[in-house]
């Protein structure tokens, strides 16, 4: 018997309304029933369920609207009834761009239990406004679904061309079409592109059936990846769902949500641009590891091909909390073939409104104040005092396409030599030319150490054809600001201190393994040069063909270099006397971007491009 039965045959209580202007605390039943034509009206509330929901009648409804969701607990039974829940969501992108969903509801029928999902049961929840019923209570309608390409906003029009699954695999193969009437397994993502010719475009959907509950397994496998996501009607907790002893077990710890560039009005793949970026989240929520998307285009065997002019780094990032229909790819554990499983227990009540939950969306989105993590006003998290952190930006020029590798390091006394959960992050794939740690022959973007000074953390670079590479380092955290953190350039022996300037350099193809490290001291570390290097001026006048390096601190210099664009040196003037004004002839160099080289007797070296007309 039901705690709470809503039914037509209670002569004064046709309806049942739960608004946040009526009421200020949530309200929890063991179980839910709704029947005949009754509703149920969330209005900015949780409504807490602990055992099963039934909407018995095809008329019987519950609405969750301003951001409610529906929580269940620990209750066995299963959701039932031909009724209907309906909650909203918005996608964010245009109709030649891609989301990543997880339909929070399934077929409804009295069957007890969650049920696959089909595209058709979403609903346009555009329009109710002006047919005079903002609240969507009685005026909805059916998407038009259309085999041509490109959807509408009004009305709404879904193209089912773009409607498909990913599972259990890494090539572009793996995609499975289900176009609009094919059954999603609960918790299985799928893909949709939106709707409208703006570079960006918001769509609302209201998902209508019967709401998933309880534990919904998907299938994994070693190394392969497969497209889930929050399958319930409520906030999902990452860390929950990222450190579940059965996930942990199953699924590496890295959530990679897929960003795409909009600005191109082409359905073609070779038009694609887009990435994935990364996320992980520690057990107890505090620190949370990101990497934003580096953007590209692939054809049908996976070959990346050049971008064009535009965006080569996504925008958006992911917050500890998994709103209501997100998806996301994650990627099975080494040597597992397992299940991967989204439970009651990771459901948590949280706001999109809020700072750590947004539909994955553009970082510039409205939030409200920081609550628990905070963030800095580049929207990076604030890691705990008993943390250090920063991040390596490597940016590769290719084709005359600069893109850029976000890479972090986390250093906390608790952490290992080995991989940390939920502090190091994976990656999903690599580029032809890329920047990426290894740890146990596995790949990442980034790594946790206990902080010392004697650490030295290689980092791979892998270069495809003759090109300038930078590397670069922002969002330090909590390090002494006389401790050094240095580019080690093992073929040359330079030290490069990134807090005091970035290491540029002209770099042959090839796969660089043990070329580069990162290190906390150098061998000139009591040497003024080490510090003093970036007091050096150069400067190129073109005017008398002359490039000049100005020495006010008459520091030790040894040579000064010239390289070309592809990496050949076309000057190399050495000194053995201690000069404040060094001069070198441009007078034979051919118009063009040169990368200057200044070196002192430590090996500190200070680099910069010039141009040179002649």
């Amino acid at each position: 018997m039901p705690l709470f039965n809503l039914s037509t045959n209670r002569k004064n209580m046709k309806n049942f309304i739960i608004a946040g202007l009526l009421f200020c605390f949530s309200i929890s039943f063991a179980q839910l029933s709704v029947r005949n034509d009754s509703y149920v009206f969330v209005k900015d509330q949780i409504l807490f369920v602990n055992d099963d929901v039934n909407i018995e009648e095809a008329t019987a409804k519950i609405y969750l609207r301003d951001e409610s969701q529906l929580i269940q607990g620990t209750g066995i039974t299963g959701n039932s009834g031909e009724g209907q829940l309906s909650v909203y969501q918005e996608g964010n992108t245009n109709q030649w761009s891609y989301n990543y969903w997880c339909s929070p509801i399934g077929n409804n029928s009295s069957a007890n239990g969650n049920e696959d999902g089909r595209v058709e049961l979403l609903k346009d929840a555009t329009n109710i406004a002006s047919a005079g019923d903002p609240l969507g209570l009685t005026s909805w309608e059916d998407p038009i679904f259309t085999q041509g390409f490109n959807g509408t906003a009004s009305p709404l029009t879904i193209s089912d061309r773009w409607l498909w699954t990913y599972q259990t695999s890494n090539v572009y193969a793996g995609w499975v079409y289900v176009g609009s009437d094919g059954a999603i397994a609960p918790g299985l993502g799928f893909t949709m592109k939106g709707s409208g010719t703006g570079v960006t475009g918001n769509t609302a959907y209201d998902f209508r059936g019967k709401p998933n509950n309880g534990t919904i397994n998907n299938n994994v496998s070693e190394n392969l990846n497969t497209l889930v996501g929050n399958p319930y009607p409520s906030a999902m907790d990452s860390a929950a769902f990222i450190h579940d002893p059965e996930n942990a077990g199953a699924i590496k710890a890295t959530l990679f949500y897929w960003e795409q560039y909009g600005g191109i009005p082409s359905h073609a793949l070779q038009d694609y641009i887009g990435g994935y970026s990364a996320f992980t989240i520690d057990p107890s929520g505090a620190i949370i590891s990101n990497a934003p998307a580096v953007f590209s285009k692939y054809d049908e065997q996976d070959n990346v091909l050049p971008l064009p002019p535009g965006p080569t780094t996504g925008s958006k990032r992911a917050q500890r909390y998994i709103p209501i229909g997100q998806g996301f790819m994650v990627e099975g554990s080494v040597g597992t073939s397992g299940i991967v499983k989204a439970k009651n227990a990771h459901r948590v009540f949280e706001k999109e409104s809020g700072s750590e939950s947004a539909f994955f969306r553009n970082s510039d989105a409205d939030t409200d104040e920081p609550v628990g993590i905070q963030f800095q006003e580049n929207g990076l998290s604030i890691v705990p005092l008993d943390y250090k952190r920063f991040r390596i930006n490597v940016e590769f020029t290719v084709n005359e396409s600069k893109y850029v590798r976000q890479m972090l390091l986390n250093f906390n006394d608790n952490a290992t030599m080995s991989h940390d959960r939920g502090l190091e992050l994976h990656r999903s794939s690599n580029l032809n030319s890329d920047a990426y740690f290894m740890q146990e022959d596995e790949i990442f973007s980034g790594l946790a150490y206990p902080f010392s000074e004697e650490l030295a953390i290689p980092l791979v670079v892998d270069i495809e054809q003759n090109q300038p590479l930078r590397f670069r380092i922002f969002d330090i955290q909590n390090f002494d600001e006389s401790q050094g953190i240095y580019m080690h350039d093992l073929e040359s022996d330079i030290y490069v201190n990134l807090r005091n300037q970035d290491y540029d350099l002209n770099i042959e193809p090839g796969n660089y393994t043990d070329r580069f490290e990162i290190v906390f001291r150098s061998e000139a570390i009591l040497d003024v040069d080490a510090y003093d290097i970036s007091s050096l001026i150069i400067n190129q006048n073109n005017g008398i063909h002359q490039l000049s390096v100005l020495n006010p601190k008459n520091l030790d210099i040894t040579a000064i270099e010239v390289y070309d664009i592809s990496g050949k040196r076309l000057v190399n003037g050495t000194y053995d006397a201690v000069l404040t004004h060094y001069e070198l002839s441009t007078t034979n160099l051919s118009d063009g971007v040169y990368i200057v080289n200044v070196k002192s007797k430590t090996n500190a070296i200070k680099s910069q491009k010039v141009i040179i007309k002649n």
